[in-house]
């Protein structure tokens, strides 16, 4: 997947049935006996979601509860909703927008529908690229089977070690899917920098007999919470310097966001652990782009490689502050006076 300008390429997380959001929150709307979450649409104007039905009846459970409001806005086919989720991430600069129904039903035939429905819902709002996100690959081959490809390629999130996650690497090659791979193990999750670069290995080599393209391969470390572990930053950040070295053409990304899981002000940690794994060796981010602007990474990326000479000359530094500069509009022609 080529980005223009050799910019980051940005995975858009926001569309996930596991997303919630704090009824603390300032999007959190209580009127009377109804809640609302409420956004603003790309045109300005305002929205509301109806989630009274998802909230407890206890005050002090409502104080703390978090709301599933994906998943709601699916549930209730609210478009205005489901448009804003994923327009406002593709105007934030994101290339992918990934996309998850696991927590709409703990029955596989339900959840096979639920993913064609999005995936057709996703491609009629957007051509950007969806992945097709989902821990059953029955539920990833439902949605590659409702994909419209005429519209955009799709991508699958994604190929591991673990038992019944190979099948991925011959639907990415039937499909001409975009393929993420993890880094996890067929006996759970790697316990450090090594077992992450060793699984990852493992992949790249089943992905070579598959033939997929090197351009279209997207390598996951694994990002796990820092509050659960003081080392899984650098186990992670690691992980990505090695499997750069290796394999330079190769998309390597995280679900980044993942790190501050649990403690306050997660915007300034993500912010902090996105520049540390660039600076490690990731081309791509799996972020919230609204919450952590794409921007400031990108100048940063091509400021850092010019100053450390991996971009001689400035070269592509260059032409990426052309590119922030609008070309000025040519002047009209005036009309001759023997016209």
């Amino acid at each position: 997947m080529k980005v223009k300008n050799d910019k980051l390429v940005i995975i858009g997380e926001n569309f996930n049935a596991t997303r919630k959001i704090k009824t603390a929150s300032a999007r959190v709307l209580q009127d009377g006996d109804k809640w609302y979450v409420t956004y603003t649409n790309l045109n300005g104007s305002q929205g509301r979601l109806d989630v009274t039905s998802t909230i407890p009846e206890d005050p002090n459970q409502q104080r703390v509860f978090a709301i599933p409001h994906i998943a709601e806005a699916c549930r209730q086919k609210d478009m205005d909703y489901i448009v804003w989720a994923i327009k406002s991430q593709e105007a934030a600069g994101a290339h992918i927008i990934d996309l998850c129904v696991d927590e709409m039903s703990v029955y596989p035939e339900e959840r096979f529908e639920w993913m064609r429905w999005l995936v057709k819902t996703a491609q009629s709002i957007t051509s950007t690229v969806v992945a097709i996100d989902s821990s059953d690959s029955n539920t990833i081959y439902a949605g590659l089977d409702a994909h419209d490809g005429s519209i955009s390629r799709p991508a699958i999130n994604s190929f591991n070690l673990e038992d019944g996650r190979q099948v991925l690497v011959d639907m990415a090659r039937d499909k001409n899917a975009i393929l993420f791979a993890n880094a996890s193990g067929n006996r759970g999750m790697p316990q450090d920098a090594e077992q992450r670069i060793n699984n990852l290995e493992e992949c790249m080599q089943m992905m070579d007999e598959g033939n997929i393209p090197i351009e279209d391969r997207f390598l996951d470390p694994l990002v796990f919470p820092i509050g659960a572990g003081p080392d899984f930053g650098n186990h992670y950040l690691d992980a990505v310097r090695v499997m750069r070295e290796r394999y330079p053409k190769v998309h390597i990304f995280g679900g980044h966001s993942n790190v501050s899981f649990g403690l306050p002000q997660r915007k300034i940690l993500n912010h902090a652990f996105v520049v540390l794994a660039i600076q490690a060796g990731c081309d791509a981010l799996m972020i919230d782009p609204i919450m952590n602007p794409v921007k400031p990474f990108d100048d940063f990326r091509f400021a850092a490689n010019s100053l450390t000479a991996k971009d001689e000359y400035s070269v592509k530094y260059l032409q990426y502050i052309r590119s922030l500069s609008p070309r000025p509009a040519r002047p009209s022609r005036k009309p001759s006076a023997a016209a």
